[in-house]
Order: structure tokens, then C-alpha cells, then sequence
């Protein structure tokens, strides 16, 4: 996310200047001259927040060096004039960059938040104990501004939407609502426990598909190079002299003289197809049939199906009031969900249903047939018995405990399948190598064959 300023010229000729958050310089521009059209404004500059490093000194006195961000070179001059320093030196800074932290620096700093909460502490004091301990140079700075302008009175949502990049959309949501809740320890812990367990099901699915697949393509690849280059360095050495191969040893030189004379062909088979899925995956509508298909997957998809639910659950008992509020947090926890399949189906079948016919939060989400026999008829419950809230917690609870406990078997049952296979390559690798040791050359070309090792002497 970028930060862009802008002056304009009404058609009275008043100067007027404002500015906004965007995804970048060009989304930025976008915006603002479409504010200008609509606004009849005539754009006179527009600059971009960025990064500055300065060297200042007063009088004889040591010289500091620091990082300040501005929209321009004067600022930081002013700003330095005023503390009193008068040999100052600014320069932009040449490589701005500001990677997203790690997940585990995020969920540190919004568990550890609302534990010291837990203990009354107020949370100005909060952030600037994790400000002085952070590590992660991009969030340590994203708190330092963060505090700032929630110091000068800006407003908690519309200040940490503006680091999406940084703590994600859904964290930055809800660390921007608790500032105005009654409650902010609450949320800050109800954000903690969804993140951990996101990041500990994308850990546990990336052990589950992204690992062994990985291993299976390296193993493919390393047998291809064996049988393709020097496996037939020694099978050509038989077939010189005219000698018959075992059957195994013939077969898998055909392989190899087809490998060899195709190698092109087969790579182009292999890479197009993924490079066109990939293209495909990137658009909106190849996102959602991707993650529709996720949740169809044998085995692993009925585990990610009901994850996703559970996040969804968590995430709605945070949010939730009151059913005549409901339809926010449903979009929120749509969204928090991470499956772009299930927020479709939330967004555009579920949520319409109930703001234009009415109906109640189980019709509609029958409706959109993303939820499990089990959630439907929990939130059946809940809707009569008006206990949604609590009905919620406690499905998020139960997938919970069924997922980990399933993943963790199905992780098992995988690594062991990938050994039985990386074991049964290794064997047929060997018996073919192995066959080799049981030719038996024709004695009468024995001659012709002990003449071209005298020839060729192996070192």
C-alpha cells in the first residue's frame, strides 16, 4: 500500500489538498483524477509518500543518521530545521522496499497485544513495549506510524486498513474494529487464535500436498536423468558387440533412446499445460473453480472443506451482535475464510437472498451448498433457539479438534506412501542396473571385446 498527496484548484480557484491509501502509484493516480472529473478539480501534483535518509548535526556536535518517510525532501528539512539542526543532508532512498513480515511475527504481536490487555495495561503502553522488541524492520515501522497517527486522534479503522499489505485484509479489519469495541482484548485474541490456526493449516496442507509432490517431481527427474544418460552408457556397451540384453535392461534402453530423441517435445508437453494453468489460476474465475475443486478433492478435500468452515464460524462469533446485524460479519468471514469458492457462494448467493427475500441465515446458506449437513443443522439450532453466537463457537470447536486430529493421520499415511514409492524407484533402478551382471556375451566375440577394452582402457 502506498500513500499519495495531492494538490487541486477548484473551478473558484481554491487550493485544496488531501490524500489517500492505494496499492500502488498508478491505482493512486487512477483515483485521484477520477475524484478530480467527478469533482471538477484541475490536479496540480501529486506525490507519493516514500522513504528518506538523513544525515543532520547541530553546530560541532555529533551527526545523526536516520530513515523518515515524506512525501517530499522539504519536509524532512523543515522537520530537522525545527529540532535545531542546521547541517542537514537528505537523499531518497534508492531501494525502498518493505517486504511483508513473516505470519509468526504478526500473530506474536496481536497475541502478546492482547495478553498485556488481559493485565489492564492501556494500549498506547502496549504498543510501544512491541515497538521497542519487535525485530522485523517493516512491521517495527508499520507500528511506530500506526501509533502515531492513532496518537493524533485519526480514526483505528481507516489507520490499519491502510497496512492490508502488511497485516493482511482480515487482520487489519479487525485490529482497526477492536480499537473502537468495548472490548479490544477480546477481538485482539479472537484474531490470534484465527491466525494461528491458519497458519498451522496451510503448514499442515503444505506437509500434506506441497512436500510430497515436490518429492515425487525431484524423484522423477533424478530417474529420467539416470535412465536417459547413464544408464545407456553401459547397455551401449553390449549392444556394440552384438550382444543380447535381459529383458528389462532391452526395455529400458528403448526408454532411453526415446527420452533422448524427444527430450523437447516432452518438456514442452510437461511446462505449457502448467504454464496455462497457471494463467488461468490467476484470474478471479480460475481462483474460484480452483478452490471450488479443492473442497472435491478425495481425502484432503472434505478436511479443507470443513477448515474453511471452522474459520468461517470463528470468525462470525467475533463479529456477531445480533441478527439484525448480521449480514457484516457474514461478508467479513467470508472473506477471512481464504477459499475465493466459499466467498463467491457467500457474496453473491448468500447474502442477496437474505437482504432481498428475507430469509434467515440457514435458508440462505443452504442455498449457497458450501456448508456441511452438520453446519447446516447447527445453525438451524441456533437460529431457533437464538444462540447463533454461541452455536458458531462451538462448530468452529468441533472441526477444530476433527481436522487436526485427521490431518495428522492422513500427514502420516502420505509420508509413508511416499517412502513405499521412493523405496519401490530405488529397487527397479537397482534391478536394472543389477541385470546387467547376468549377460552372458557370445564367447566368439569375446576377442573382439577384450581388443576394444585394450583399445579403451577403463581408468
Amino acid at each position: 500500500m502506498v500513500e499519495c498527496r495531492f494538490v487541486a484548484e477548484n473551478p473558484a480557484g481554491k487550493v485544496l489538498s488531501g490524500s489517500l491509501v492505494a496499492q500502488n502509484l498508478s491505482e493512486g493516480k487512477k483515483k485521484i483524477n477520477a475524484m478530480a472529473e467527478k469533482n471538477q478539480l484541475k490536479i496540480k501534483s501529486i506525490e507519493k509518500k516514500a522513504t528518506w535518509v538523513y544525515t543532520a548535526r547541530k553546530g560541532n556536535d555529533k551527526p545523526i543518521k536516520g530513515e523518515q518517510k515524506a512525501f517530499n525532501k522539504q519536509e524532512v528539512v523543515d522537520a530537522l530545521t525545527r529540532l535545531g539542526y542546521d547541517k542537514i543532508s537528505v537523499n531518497k532512498k534508492l531501494l525502498d522496499m518493505n517486504p511483508a513480515p513473516p505470519v509468526q511475527d504478526v500473530v506474536t504481536f496481536v497475541k502478546i497485544s492482547s495478553e498485556l490487555m488481559d493485565q489492564k495495561l492501556p494500549f498506547g503502553e502496549v504498543m510501544n513495549l512491541l515497538i521497542n522488541d519487535t525485530q522485523n524492520k517493516t512491521l517495527r515501522d508499520t507500528l511506530k506510524d500506526i501509533n502515531n497517527e492513532l496518537k493524533k486522534g485519526a480514526d483505528s479503522q481507516v489507520v490499519f486498513s491502510r497496512y492490508q499489505s502488511v497485516f493482511g485484509k482480515f487482520t487489519a479489519y479487525m485490529l482497526g474494529l477492536a480499537s473502537k469495541s468495548g472490548n479490544m482484548a477480546e477481538i485482539y485474541r479472537a484474531t490470534a487464535k484465527f491466525l494461528e490456526r491458519q497458519m498451522e493449516f496451510k503448514k499442515s496442507l503444505k506437509s500434506a500436498l506441497i512436500s510430497p509432490f515436490t518429492t515425487i517431481f525431484v524423484l522423477m527427474l533424478a530417474v529420467m536423468y539416470y535412465v536417459g544418460y547413464i544408464f545407456p552408457d553401459t547397455a551401449n556397451l553390449f549392444t556394440k558387440f552384438g550382444i543380447e540384453l535381459p529383458p528389462m535392461t532391452a526395455f529400458t534402453l528403448k526408454i532411453s533412446d526415446f527420452l533422448k530423441a524427444n527430450i523437447l517435445i516432452i518438456i514442452v508437453v510437461i511446462v505449457i499445460p502448467f504454464l496455462i494453468l497457471g494463467r488461468l489460476l490467476s484470474t478471479p474465475k480460475g481462483r474460484i473453480m480452483k478452490d471450488k475443486y479443492m473442497l472435491k478433492m478425495p481425502v484432503m478435500g472434505n478436511l479443507i472443506h470443513k477448515t474453511v468452515i471452522e474459520v468461517f464460524c470463528r470468525v462470525f462469533y467475533t463479529l456477531y451482535s445480533g441478527s439484525a446485524e448480521s449480514i457484516e460479519p457474514i461478508r467479513i468471514a467470508a472473506e477471512a475464510a481464504d477459499n475465493a469458492y466459499f466467498e463467491n457462494q457467500i457474496k453473491n448467493v448468500a447474502i442477496p437472498l437474505m437482504v432481498k427475500k428475507g430469509m434467515g441465515i440457514t435458508e440462505a446458506f443452504t442455498a449457497a451448498n458450501i456448508f456441511t449437513e452438520t453446519a447446516l443443522n447447527r445453525f438451524h439450532s441456533g437460529e431457533e433457539t437464538g444462540t447463533l453466537k454461541n452455536t458458531a463457537l462451538q462448530l468452529a470447536n468441533y472441526y477444530e479438534s476433527e481436522t487436526v486430529f485427521r490431518l495428522k493421520s492422513i500427514i502420516e499415511l502420505i509420508q509413508v506412501i511416499i517412502s513405499l514409492v521412493i523405496m519401490i524407484v530405488m529397487i527397479l533402478l537397482t534391478l536394472v542396473s543389477a541385470e546387467t551382471a547376468t549377460v552372458s556375451p557370445d564367447p566368439n566375440k569375446m576377442k573382439s571385446v577384450l581388443e576394444f577394452i585394450r583399445e579403451y582402457p577403463v581408468c
